[in-house]
């Protein structure tokens, strides 16, 4: 009985929760409208968001691109010809490896910053005093995270594809033995728009992920420090879950 107790508690906790985080979502889709209002809001959270993750990203990119190349290289041995090794790390970087590393590297920068600053917020009732002061708290400090989520996602995407590429450029021409020329004609080959469309619609989604998880655990925060550090480690474990199967759906979707 107890085991059926506590599985049922659980069930009725996660569907409190999946209403919880629909109300958010609600009311967010409601204030949108609102963001032309306060600019300076959205530009501030592009900057946190954007540009103070790009080396981070671009760190990560490059490495990933390298890695790419090498690990293609070894698959091709004696089985392709290396005049298409371009080809093949330019479609996983640009439709998987681009947007869904850059996510999960920005879930965990700025989606665990986005739930310890909200959450902070909620154990010393700052978002209380907002609403007594009626001003909505979902207007004010997630609807600008929202939007600088899904603009500002894209490009550092689109930056990480670069860099990516660059990397494994570099790989190929110092220890590959591989010319600039045949790796970017390889890249070039079978290169395709919706590759990109696609890579550009996951990373705008979960530009909207990490921002919508990070600023709904943040609300949900109660019980002190301690509370905010759980907070903020369920914001990036949920985020991170949600971009990947997010990324299963988007892709059966477009390339299925």
């Amino acid at each position: 009985m107890t085991v059926f107790s506590r599985f049922g508690g659980r069930v009725i906790r996660f569907i409190g929760q999946v209403g919880e985080l629909s109300v958010l979502v609600w009311r967010l889709i409601k204030s949108l409208p609102l963001v032309v209002k306060n600019p300076h809001l959205t530009s501030e959270q592009m900057l946190i968001m954007g540009v103070n993750s790009l080396p981070l990203v671009c760190f990560t990119s490059v490495f990933t691109g390298a890695v790419s190349a090498v690990q293609a290289a070894y698959q091709f041995q004696n089985f392709i010809p290396m005049r298409y090794l371009g080809t093949a790390v330019g479609k996983a970087v640009i439709i998987e490896l681009g947007p869904v590393l850059t996510a999960l590297v920005v879930a965990g920068r700025v989606g665990a910053s986005i739930a310890a600053e909200l959450g902070t917020m909620k154990v010393t009732e700052q978002i209380d005093a907002l609403e007594t002061m009626a001003l909505d708290p979902v207007r004010y400090l997630v609807v600008p995270r929202f939007m600088a989520g899904i603009i500002m996602l894209p490009v550092l995407t689109i930056f990480a594809d670069l860099v990516a590429l660059l990397g494994a450029l570099a790989v190929a021409v110092w220890f590959l033995d591989l010319t600039s020329y045949t790796f970017l004609n390889g890249v070039k080959l079978f290169f395709d728009l919706q590759d990109l469309f696609g890579g550009l619609v996951k990373s705008i989604t979960f530009g909207g992920i990490i921002a919508v998880i990070g600023c709904f655990q943040g609300f949900r925060t109660s019980g002190g420090a301690e509370g905010v550090g759980f907070s903020t480690t369920r914001a990036v474990v949920l985020s991170s879950i949600l971009i990947l199967l997010t990324d299963y759906a988007i892709a059966t979707i477009i390339f299925g």
